[in-house]
């Protein structure tokens, strides 16, 4: 078995229902089974400047693990037809979203293709993943960048909220 890191990101069509959504749909994922999953964040977009960011709607944000016998490839696949199931639009960089699946981590593998790269070549930058992966995998470490907790020391992130439960 494997262990993979999956975020989970929304800022339209009720987000938190989205998000909520999307964990259930992880645990229904053939040969794999959700171990932990975060607690919700509210983060602000990214991508926009600051007269075009008032039009766009906060995003809710997760972290999920997972055990897996899925290949990494696979498992992006099924994270593309839950986003594709959700109603998930690509029409272009940083669009506003009903549901984004990203493989952050499978195991320890470094890999890079035309579909799939590893570790995802920006979680180490991105409050929005690092904190809800703090919450519950506090001693991971994200090869070429080093531990979660300091990648986030390093860092201020202001604009990523804990939702109370």
């Amino acid at each position: 078995m494997a262990t993979a890191l999956i975020a989970l990101g929304s800022n339209l069509s009720n987000p938190i229902l989205q998000i909520r959504s999307a964990l259930k749909a992880l645990a229904h994922i053939p040969r794999s089974q959700v171990l932990l999953q975060s607690s919700l964040y509210r983060t602000l977009p990214i991508g926009y400047d600051a007269e075009s960011i008032k039009n766009v709607p906060d995003f809710i944000n997760a972290v999920a693990q997972l055990e897996t016998t899925l290949t990494p490839q696979a498992l992006l696949d099924t994270l593309f037809e839950i986003e594709n199931k959700a109603g998930r639009e690509r029409p272009y960089q940083f669009a506003p979203r009903v549901l984004d699946c990203d493989l952050l981590l499978y195991d320890d593998i470094v890999l890079s293709t035309e579909k799939l790269t590893l570790p995802h070549p920006r979680m180490h930058t991105r409050g929005f993943v690092l904190l809800p992966l703090f919450e519950i995998a506090p001693e991971c470490e994200i090869p070429n960048h080093g531990k979660i907790a300091t990648l986030i020391q390093k860092n201020v992130f202001n604009d990523v909220q804990k939702i109370p439960v």
